[in-house]
């Protein structure tokens, strides 16, 4: 399987099996293989970063919430909390999907209801920041 190089400093080390013809990659977080998407490696990404980077307990990392926006169900890719409070909503993209003021405007409702201090839109080769103060987003260069 060939898998794109993200736009992280670092390198991390994954554990993948195959099983058949499909690929799996580990969650450190679920603590179990989950199946790699190009969506899940972007996550994957992000979960060691956090974890191996930024020093976050596994238990300070949420992976696939289920929130109510709407009615809808929906699910949160990544959130990062500090003292059990949300901190950063991260959104992940698949590398080949483009990042447009649409995807922005998906995080940003996901974080209406959430209600993160920063949130993150990524593809995992481009990421945009943003923090969330007085009722609006400011964008940032980390």
């Amino acid at each position: 399987m060939e898998l794109p190089k993200l736009n992280f400093q670092e390198t991390f080390d994954f554990k993948f099996k195959k099983d058949k013809d499909k690929f799996f990659i580990y969650d450190l977080i679920r603590k179990t293989y989950l199946l790699l998407t190009p969506e899940e490696w972007v996550r994957q990404h992000w979960v060691h970063y956090y974890l191996t980077v930024k020093s976050y307990s596994t238990s300070a990392l949420i992976t696939e919430k289920k929130i109510v926006l709407n009615g809808l169900t929906k699910r949160i890719d990544l959130l990062i909390t500090e003292k059990t409070q949300p901190k950063i909503l991260i959104e992940c993209k698949a590398p080949q999907i483009k990042l447009t003021e649409k995807t922005f405007e998906q995080t940003a409702r996901y974080n209406s209801i959430i209600g993160a201090s920063e949130i993150v839109l990524t593809n995992g080769l481009q990421h945009i920041n943003a923090k969330f103060e007085e009722g609006n987003y400011t964008f940032y260069k980390p």
